[in-house]
């Protein structure tokens, strides 16, 4: 009987035992409780146990596989009468052992709570457990984000374009939300809000204004803090208008207006700057009447526009916009404010090169009395050396790498120094990027690096709790000067806060800002032949010589020429020899002895111009295969593939495709069989009868035939 008993309230038990029927009681809920015949008498002993057996004393009907119980009773009866607990104490009535008389004293190990971020939690005897789930955190105290930081976070672990959640405070407070993370060659976060239509608007006035409001996917202050963490910012706001001003220029006063995140009040227009009331015509010099600073304020009885990217950093996003001059005759407006967008993570690239043994950063006392997490980059040719210290009284935290291949996570939090190690099979002093990530909290300590299992240690029993530290947090050495770090630190973060090691490297002798070389660790990115250049914070991938584009070189591009009349490409394809002496890796993979049973081509080609040669593949034995527009305008395919034999030739006539407009060609073939695909349509199928093979490939011609 009963259900969910272990959740720390007071509950009745009733137990009945007459002659063969015993019932059992919960709670006082007749509808649950249970019931038991037996075929046979039973009568109670002499004495009562409760709560489990005497451990002196082999008493063999007490003993049964449960343990004994743990918690509080109180209210006890036997046979309706009540049992005085304190004569039992006083020895008068019975006995007992360890116990406590007259108070309950289980723990509550949910409160306080330390499960973090909304984690629920529930208990046993002697310890708390959290239940991170739709949380977006994790470990043991729901602490740690799942989800990265940026967009930018999320590119350089050779993610594609695509929906992400961003946690920009990290362990912070602020929750994650979703966001589309554009990953060009810089990486854009596009944020939407809910009215990105074009919205026209007709009789406001100063009276009867016309106000909307913006709310976006996220919370003000989450938009603060990505805000703040991207090198720029912008907004599109476009402003039509007819017979609707933005600016009286009568008495100065604004006719129309917006509101930013800080609740304030601009009158500068999109391309234009704050503090100056003016459209980016204004600042260009090109409104259409030169007597005012935006198109709108000529007030002309015809459609224009003030439109462009507000990108001053504190006053994004757009929150309002505020119009009130469109209720003369023919007077309109029309507003259209784009999604905030942000570019870069100033916190990913940001890092310190610490050139000296002795040279170190410092900044102020950590504080993570009851959770504290620690994340950086580091590369480094050196075998050891102290990534980070801070100090109390006798409680220290410390991460430092012990040995080419181990690092090392210690503090003390007044039990005692305790350690987390975790050793890698290959070493981390090679000079290429290693990610760490160590984590502490009431209940664990954890350390990973790069993508090694997690390494913890859990937390003593009813031990103490709260890390205390007073000193500087040092950062690449410590206080003592001795095992400083040599190398490279980067995207530094404690508790989710970023720390600008680049300014503070500026003005620290033995320490430089910025770090170079990324390519070492992030060049296996760039796919397909794109090379790895360096950028002072970052690198890029430089797909010149790759035939497919996009940040990693991963997306196909199309390859497209120009033809005037006469010209043509010729690409000639390596004979073996040449090959094999120059292992250059452009070099084709055709060899003039190589034999082909079968093609697969495709390409698009746009033409008005009849009749001409669109490809050409030449071998050393006269065989051939080409593709021609005739003069009719049909594609025509001729495969020469026997030197004796004339060639065969397929014409395929639906209707001209010289028409200026793209066409798109595949054609396959597998021996004699020949499929031709044109625009999407049927696949036609050719057999061969001039042979199978096409043998010792020449050359390949785009264009008219030398």
């Amino acid at each position: 009987s009963g259900a969910g008993l272990n959740n720390g309230q007071w509950h009745s038990v009733s137990l009945s035992v007459k002659r063969n029927r015993i019932s059992v009681r919960v709670d006082n809920d007749m509808t649950s409780s249970a019931h038991a015949s037996i075929p046979l008498q039973i009568s109670s002993g002499d004495i009562l146990y409760f709560g489990g057996c005497p451990s002196s004393g082999n008493i063999s009907e007490c003993n049964t596989s449960f343990g004994g119980f743990q918690g509080c009773m109180r209210l006890i009866s036997i046979g309706n009468k009540a049992v005085d607990v304190i004569s039992i104490q006083q020895n008068g009535f019975g006995n007992f052992s360890d116990l406590q008389m007259d108070l309950c004293g289980i723990t509550d190990r949910c409160l306080p709570n330390y499960c973090e971020h909304g984690g629920e939690c529930s208990q046993s005897w002697n310890s708390f457990h959290c239940n991170c789930a739709n949380t977006g955190y994790k470990g043991a105290t729901c602490h740690y984000p799942i989800y990265e930081q940026s967009c930018e976070a999320y590119k350089h672990r050779g993610n594609t374009s695509g929906f992400y959640n961003i946690d920009s405070d990290g362990s912070g407070p602020l929750g994650p939300f979703l966001v589309y993370c554009n990953m060009t060659d810089a990486t854009w976060t596009i944020i939407q809000h809910n009215s990105t239509n074009l919205t026209r608007v007709k009789s406001a006035n100063r009276e009867n204004p016309h106000t909307v409001f913006f709310k976006y996917s996220a919370s003000l202050d989450q938009l603060q803090a990505t805000i703040n963490l991207a090198d720029h910012c912008e907004q599109e706001l476009a402003y039509y208008c007819k017979k609707s001003r933005l600016l009286d220029k009568s008495d100065g006063m604004a006719l129309s207006w917006w509101i930013g995140r800080t609740n304030e009040t601009h009158t500068y227009w999109g391309g234009s700057l704050p503090a100056v009331q003016k459209c980016a015509c204004g600042l260009e010099g090109s409104c259409i009447d030169s007597q005012h600073y935006c198109n709108c304020d000529a007030d002309r009885d015809e459609w224009t526009n003030d439109t462009g990217f507000l990108s001053y950093k504190d006053h994004l996003p757009v929150t309002e916009i505020v119009i009130t001059d469109t209720d003369r005759p023919n007077s309109e407006a029309a507003y259209k404010l784009g999604p905030l967008l942000c570019r870069g993570d100033r916190t990913f690239w940001n890092s310190a090169s610490f050139n000296t043994e002795t040279s170190y950063l410092h900044f102020p006392t950590f504080h993570g009395e009851l959770s504290a997490d620690v994340s950086f980059f580091f590369k480094t040719t050196a075998s050891s050396g102290v990534f980070l210290e801070n100090l109390g009284i006798q409680d220290f935290i410390r991460i430092e790498l012990q040995s080419p291949s181990e690092v090392v996570f210690s503090f003390d939090v007044g039990n005692g120094p305790s350690e987390v190690i975790v050793q890698s099979r290959s070493s981390l002093n090679d000079n290429q990027w290693h990610y760490v990530r160590a984590e502490r909290n009431v209940k664990e300590a954890s350390l990973q690096i790069d993508q090694l299992p997690q390494r913890s240690h859990s937390a003593p029993p009813d031990g103490h709790i709260r890390l205390q530290l007073n000193s500087q947090l040092f950062v690449g050495g410590t206080a003592s000067r001795q095992k400083g770090f040599l190398g490279c630190i980067r995207s530094l973060r404690l508790n989710g806060m970023a720390l600008d090691l680049e300014e503070r490297a500026k003005i620290t002798p033995g320490v430089e800002p910025g770090c170079p070389g990324h390519c070492s660790s992030y060049g296996n990115l760039c796919h397909n032949g794109g090379k790895c250049r360096e950028k002072y914070s970052g690198f890029s991938c430089d797909c010149t010589f790759s035939a497919y584009g996009g940040p990693f070189c991963n997306k196909g591009k199309h390859i497209s020429a120009y033809f005037w009349t006469g010209t043509s490409v010729t690409y000639n394809f390596q004979e073996y020899y040449t090959l094999a002496k120059n292992t250059s890796s452009h070099a084709s993979s055709f060899y003039a002895d190589m034999t082909l049973t079968r093609e697969a081509i495709t390409f698009a080609f746009r033409t008005t111009r009849t009749p001409s040669l669109l490809l050409y593949v030449g071998s050393f034995y006269k065989e051939y295969l080409s593709v021609i527009l005739t003069r009719n305008g049909d594609l025509q395919i001729r495969y020469k593939l026997d030197s004796h034999q004339d060639p065969d030739v397929f014409s395929i006539s639906s209707k001209s495709v010289a028409d200026g407009q793209l066409q798109h060609v595949k054609i396959n073939r597998e021996e004699e069989t020949l499929f031709v695909e044109v625009n999407q349509n049927e696949r036609m199928k050719f057999i061969l009868s001039s042979g199978t093979e096409f043998n010792a490939i020449k050359s390949l011609t785009l264009g008219k035939i030398l």
